[in-house]
């Protein structure tokens, strides 16, 4: 699924150079489901980033099945975040004035996707987050633990290969912490699903099939 060979993301900040990422080297096998830790300003969100077509590295090469992230011109890396990558993140990042239903749906109308099938498949994600009957409702009448199924439904409508989360359970409480980490382990078995998770929790890390950790730009495999 993803190769990562020698990845190195630098910044400039006034003076300093700052190194987000130094060499990086890893794969993520197709379907399985990764954790990554680390402190604040460890290199986490970058890292994420690159695996979401979202920002390149510096140097090295980043692949994505048989597409090289790396190199690919703007216009072919957003089409594969519309299509191939599903975004979950800790802010849930829905539009408060739009329904459930609406919110889904956003995911897949810039793809030109019908309005009848945009519904279809909005109406289906919905059901299989266990939110077939909050369709209607804006996010201010969800709990904060349905706005994050609204917006896994949303990053699900796309049906996308992989599922990058971004401390998807960081507003929740502990009963819903594991409510959702139950939805996300489902979605991975049962849909093969890549899932890779950024999280500061350690219970949520235990529950992935492989844990990795990323301080000052350096990532090591933790048991």
């Amino acid at each position: 699924m993803y190769t990562l060979e020698n990845v190195t993301k630098t910044y400039r900040q006034k003076e300093r150079t700052i190194h987000a990422l130094k060499d990086v080297s890893l794969s993520i096998p197709t379907g399985q489901l990764v954790a990554i830790q680390g402190p604040t300003g460890g290199g986490k969100s970058t890292l994420l980033q690159m695996l979401g077509a979202l920002d390149r590295p510096t140097s090295g090469r980043i692949a994505l099945g048989e597409a090289d992230l790396s190199g690919m011109p703007d216009t072919k890396l957003g089409r594969i975040r519309a299509t191939e990558i599903g975004f979950v993140f800790q802010g849930f990042n829905l539009i408060p004035t739009l329904t459930a239903q609406e919110n889904v749906e956003t995911a897949i109308e810039p793809l030109g996707v019908a309005a009848d099938e945009r519904r279809r498949r909005a109406t289906e994600a919905l059901a299989s987050v266990g939110l077939g009957d909050r369709a209607h409702h804006v996010p201010s009448e969800l709990s904060g633990g349905q706005q994050q199924r609204v917006a896994i439904a949303r990053a699900l409508v796309k049906e996308p290969d992989v599922l990058l989360a971004d401390e998807p359970t960081g507003n929740l409480d502990e009963q819903t912490r594991d409510e959702i980490m139950d939805l996300l382990e489902g979605l991975h078995r049962d849909r093969g699903l890549t899932l890779v998770i950024v999280t500061h929790d350690s219970a949520v890390a235990r529950r992935a099939e492989r844990r990795l950790h990323l301080t000052h730009g350096t990532v090591t495999e933790r048991a």
